[in-house]
């Protein structure tokens, strides 16, 4: 067994022996690749959601060179059909690309350099392991080493993109790189000879040459699109309840800290890291670490493509964002637009997909705090910082009943960036009124068109758990009267769907007059008895 050459099953052992979601079913994905058109797989997906776990585990079933039948006999994979067909009867290639980048940094060599430390690492095992294959060139060795074994490569190439990532703006590093991953990959006279089959992983998709990828041949599953992969692109809510209850931890906790993704055919996908990292500090909180990649982020931000930095406080604030990602190029250096810098934030992790409705957000406490930390100090922060402070003090104005501060408190966000340009219908209030309320998403949960009573609500916001906070109703009305707002209130009996919440409830009324060009507001605020 070598480093990168057969390296065995030691790594996926250590993994076994904490606490571990099984995620073996991934193997069958692959199995059912090997021997056809699709055995070239490349997943993206954020840090810290599991990759290199794949990438052992991935190394135990496939190398021929140890027996990891105990591994995986009690695993999701073992009740698969052709789970001991493939189990332990490939050679096994695996690299982490960030591996060799740290060793070139450290030694003081060109990233230039870095695909042939890699080939020579890999030449170097080769021989080691048979020293009849020296004098030949890695291509030609790696063809008599399957020939002379009878048993293909499969390659698993963890964090594949850290070099395209790292040499950034570098073409030519870039160039020789992909040209590299192709010798292996897209090559008639080898490829089919050596390669059983290839999971890559990384944070990006493969970079595009033109309008297609650079390594055409492989199937890629971005975190845009992971279809078959997606249940094990992170835990899935099932996973967290259970390990919730494992450790004696709230699972409504964890799902506030770091729901993240959400798939159509799979629902909620958490962050694997977070989740455990809380578990085992039985303490939620943010485990994320910044990293250079989103420190990057802030120099096209300030740019503010398109108004970006409006919308990045849009998204603190907690709304949904329509998004075309078809332009990203699947680097760090190719920005044109507001979309591809929002594209790059939903590969990072720091914004979850919609792919139905084309909409992103951020997720989670954990990332709302992240998004926080990176913004600080700069020009989108200052302003959001701003809108936070007129925002704190219109909340604590609304639950004291002082109907005068908050008029005036509307009537200055109306004046700020994020009221539309057009003011002239019930709508545009109530996206004014959407950030004049920002302060109220850490203890509120705000539910826009809450069917209630006989009619529907405008905006609630319901109180989250132990916040001692009132619910708020609010009703808006355009060219009519906030009295009238606050009597439909009562009339049509919205605060009937806070019965279960048992607190006090604060209604508040609305107006804006168009003619006089100033909003009235009616505040009333009450018991459920009452």
């Amino acid at each position: 067994m070598g480093t990168y050459l057969n390296p065995g099953n030691k790594g996926f052992q250590k993994i076994l022996q904490s606490e571990y979601v099984d995620k073996t079913g991934l193997i069958s994905i692959i199995n059912n690749t090997i021997g056809t058109a699709e055995m070239l797989t490349c997943i993206s997906r954020p840090r810290r959601f599991g990759k290199s776990y794949a990438a052992k585990m991935l190394c135990a079933y496939y190398d021929c060179y140890c027996d990891s039948r105990g591994l995986f006999e009690d695993k999701e994979i073992a009740r698969t059909e052709g789970f001991l067909t493939h189990l332990n009867q490939y050679h096994v290639i695996n690299l982490d690309i960030t591996g060799f980048i740290s060793d070139a940094t450290v030694r003081d060599i060109p990233l230039s350099n870095v695909p042939d430390m890699i080939a020579d690492a890999i030449y170097r095992e080769l021989t080691e392991s048979d020293p009849e294959l020296k004098g030949k060139s890695l291509a030609d060795a790696m063809i008599g080493y399957v020939e002379k074994s009878g048993k293909e490569f499969v390659f698993i190439i963890d964090e594949w993109d850290a070099l395209i990532r790292e040499a950034k703006g570098d073409a030519a590093v870039q160039k020789k790189y992909l040209n590299f991953l192709r010798g292996w990959f897209k090559n008639s006279s080898f490829t089919p000879k050596v390669v059983a089959a290839a999971y890559m992983t990384g944070i990006l998709p493969i970079k595009k040459d033109g309008s297609q990828s650079a390594i055409s041949d492989f199937i890629e599953y971005p975190i845009l699109e992971p279809d078959g992969f997606a249940k094990f692109t992170g835990f899935t809510e099932d996973e967290v309840e259970c390990v919730c209850q494992s450790y004696g931890m709230s699972f409504e906790d964890a799902r506030k800290w770091y729901d993240g993704y959400d798939f159509a055919d799979v629902g909620a996908i958490y962050n694997p890291y977070s989740v455990m990292m809380a578990m085992r500090k039985r303490k939620f909180g943010s485990y994320w670490q910044k990293t250079s990649a989103a420190e990057s982020l802030m120099s096209y931000i300030n740019m503010d493509f398109g108004g970006l930095q409006e919308t990045i406080s849009r998204l603190i604030s907690g709304e949904e964002i329509e998004v075309d990602t078809d332009s990203f190029e699947n680097d760090f250096e190719t920005f044109r637009s507001r979309d591809d810098v929002l594209t790059l934030l939903i590969h990072l992790g720091y914004l979850t997909w919609n792919e139905e409705e084309g909409t992103a957000h951020i997720p989670n406490e954990e990332v709302r705090i992240e998004f926080r930390r990176i913004l600080k100090g700069t020009d989108v922060n200052r302003k959001w910082m701003e809108l936070l402070g007129r925002s704190e003090k219109l909340l604590e104005d609304t639950i004291a009943g002082n109907e005068a501060a908050v008029c005036e408190a509307i009537e200055e966000i109306r004046g700020t960036q994020y009221a539309p340009t057009f003011y002239n219908d019930e709508q545009a209030l109530r996206y004014v009124i959407k950030f004049a309320y920002i302060a109220a998403i850490d203890q509120y949960l705000k539910v826009e068109e809450l069917p209630s009573g006989r009619g529907i609500a405008d905006v609630v916001y319901l109180p989250k758990r132990r916040s001692p906070l009132p619910a708020l109703v609010i009703e808006l009305k355009w060219n009519r009267s906030s009295g009238g707002a606050l009597q439909q209130i009562k009339e049509r009996n919205y605060p009937a769907v806070l019965e279960d919440y048992g607190g006090e409830t604060v209604l508040v009324g609305i107006n804006y007059d168009e003619k006089k060009k100033e909003h009235s507001c009616v505040i009333e605020r009450r018991g459920l008895g009452t």
